[in-house]
């Protein structure tokens, strides 16, 4: 398989500037009659890894369910690269899917496969390759995500940090136009959540993915996003949309939203914010 050539800034550029990779209109989220949320509405274009924010049970990997088709959508649409997935058939559905890598919390490995039986899982399901072709690719796809040599070990046999980068590597079998994490950080410490952020933005400028990621991990909050939207579970909306180092400004958002990437305290400097922009965040809060 052909190594992607690197994306140049330019070609960003005119990624984000194209048809949105992920539009949300109108979504309401919910289970039965409880209304979780109202009126979502946000955009994501294609090679922009967009970070879901928010407290703790206001909807965020709810939200994550809506977009990979997991939960109905009863109101609302989400469309992918211009196509309703709410408006489309089983059979549509189907294709858009093929087009999704999902990135579970624990990995979501099979534990009686190998790591490289389990990367081989969507290939043997989804396409008509030789064993000898799914055995290459396998062994590309971990190599990616810093697993070379690894394919014949069992996920009991590695780190939790290594389970989460298999199935990284599991998620991008097909490669997937689109990826979707749900909490990719957790129970990882912080010098293995940066390699897990170095990663991703490989994967945004390497081979143009456009990601979604759940979290609330503020060090990577500001590392990988290049938008954001927060969910308030109070007020049962989406009270910001956009980068995390723009929204962290006062004045630039919602207090809710600057009090959570700020943990509390307006007279700290966020974490993981790089040093070049701490000082103007902080300084309106130094000179009260």
């Amino acid at each position: 398989m052909p190594n992607p050539q690197e994306l140049t800034e330019k070609q960003l550029g005119e990624n984000r500037r194209a048809d949105p990779a992920i539009e949300v209109k109108g979504l309401e989220m919910g289970y039965g009659s409880f209304v979780l949320m109202r009126d979502v509405n946000f955009t994501v274009y294609p090679a922009q890894v967009m970070v879901i924010m928010g407290g703790s049970g206001c909807g965020k990997s709810t939200l994550l369910k809506y977009l990979i088709g997991l939960k109905e959508i009863e109101k609302g649409d989400v469309a992918y690269h211009g196509r309703s997935f709410t408006n489309s058939s089983p059979e549509e559905r189907e294709e858009m899917q093929r087009g999704f890598g999902v990135l579970y919390q624990g990995g979501a490995l099979w534990s009686s496969l190998t790591l490289a039986e389990n990367v081989a899982l969507p290939l043997e399901q989804y396409t008509e390759l030789s064993a000898k072709e799914i055995a290459e690719i396998a062994s590309l796809k971990l190599a990616f995500v810093g697993l070379k040599g690894f394919e014949e070990f069992y996920p009991s046999e590695i780190s939790g940090g290594m389970r989460k980068r298999a199935g990284l590597a599991r998620a991008m079998a097909l490669d997937p136009a689109l990826l979707f994490f749900d909490e990719p950080s957790a129970g990882l410490d912080p010098i293995t959540s940066l390699r897990l952020d170095e990663l991703i933005l490989r994967l945004r400028d390497s081979l143009g993915t456009t990601i979604v990621v759940v979290t609330h991990e503020l060090p990577s909050i500001f590392t990988i996003a290049d938008t954001s939207i927060f969910l308030d579970g109070e007020t049962k909306s989406v009270i910001a949309h956009g980068n995390p180092r723009e929204l962290v400004q006062e004045g630039k958002s919602d207090p809710k939203v600057r009090e959570f990437l700020l943990r509390g305290d307006p007279s700290k400097t966020p974490i993981g914010l790089p040093k070049t922009e701490q000082t103007r965040v902080s300084a309106p809060a130094a000179a009260r």
